[in-house]
């Protein structure tokens, strides 16, 4: 039987010499590892008080609205500045080569409300970190984060954990 690790196909050197790339698009293209993955990222917390999933830019809409629809809440996206239209709040994070920021419409989540963010990898945190920031700012509490994939390697499933965070992930590559 196949497991989501087994719908992930791994791309040499990209995008630069020496990386790994996890692509999940393959895992979205086939109607049954797609399926299993959203189901495996809800089942922990089925029955659990969530009012709203957030996604993080971009392949974690494509999870995240999945997830929400199957949770029957909303779906909130968290974009690369400037891609909202309406009024905003930002957090900067850093990247391996730089810095970005991330936004977050302001009145996407109301005081209280129970989110889980959701995205495709788990690498270094920053994006996740920004997120959740983004959340908490809002008055929103995170109850989880929901990964496909974990690079432990890398060390952002430590630093959520270490921020107090409840983290899954279906499955854990090596390396970079």
């Amino acid at each position: 039987m196949k497991t989501v690790k087994d719908y992930i196909r791994t791309i040499v050197d990209f995008p630069h010499e020496g990386i790994l790339f996890r692509d999940v698009t393959t895992l979205f293209a086939d109607a049954r590892g797609f399926r299993m993955a959203i189901d495996q990222l809800l089942h922990p917390y089925a029955g659990e008080p969530i009012d709203k999933v957030v996604g993080l830019e971009a392949r974690g809409f494509i999870l995240g609205g999945a997830v929400a629809h199957q949770l029957s809440v909303g779906f909130v996206p968290i974009r690369k500045k400037g891609k909202l239209p309406g009024t905003t709040i930002s957090q900067d994070y850093k990247l391996e080569y730089g810095e970005a920021i991330v936004e977050v419409h302001d009145d996407a989540i109301q005081p209280g409300e129970k989110v889980l963010l959701v995205d495709d990898l788990l690498a270094t945190g920053g994006t996740a970190r920004a997120g959740i920031q983004l959340v908490e700012r809002l008055g929103g509490e995170i109850v989880g984060c929901a990964f496909v994939v974990d690079l432990p390697d890398l060390g952002g499933h430590d630093l959520l954990k270490g921020m107090g965070m409840n983290v899954h992930a279906l499955c854990a590559f090596e390396g970079l």
